[in-house]
């Protein structure tokens, strides 16, 4: 996890093995209860398509 904004509920994710940083917004992390993700944080997650560049959806943290 590049980076998460608990408050604004999005962040990005920097890829392992390059590549564009990746859009995690809150509602595609596969969690219960309140969802937040930690800077440093390792997670797992599929890319897909977004307006504006990659977007992480099934955000699992490691």
């Amino acid at each position: 996890m590049k980076w998460f904004n608990a408050a604004k509920g999005f962040g990005f994710i920097e890829q392992d093995g390059g590549g564009p940083d990746v859009f995690a917004h809150f509602s595609n992390i596969a969690a219960h209860g309140f969802r937040e993700l930690l800077e440093g944080q390792k997670v797992t997650f599929d890319i897909a398509p977004g307006q504006k560049g990659p977007t992480a959806e099934n955000i699992v943290p490691a």
